[in-house]
């Protein structure tokens, strides 16, 4: 399970938000989006460029940590 911090969450709906970003990535699954936590946790069936998933939640408004 990997862990990514996410900023600029702050209702629901950013997390249905940064959820479908996440989903669109070929590769992810078990996503979980924690507006709590300001983290999104997921599974990788296959390597995934962590570019690819900076850039899917950067175009739906918000911002990856590294």
């Amino acid at each position: 399970m990997k862990k990514i911090k996410i900023e600029g969450m702050t209702c629901n709906h950013c997390v249905a938000a940064v959820t479908k970003a996440l989903e669109s990535i070929d590769g992810l699954e078990n996503i979980k989006v924690s507006l709590e936590n300001g983290e999104a946790t997921f599974e990788e069936k296959k390597p995934v460029d962590p570019a690819v998933i900076q850039e899917a939640i950067k175009k739906a408004g918000y911002e990856f940590i590294i």
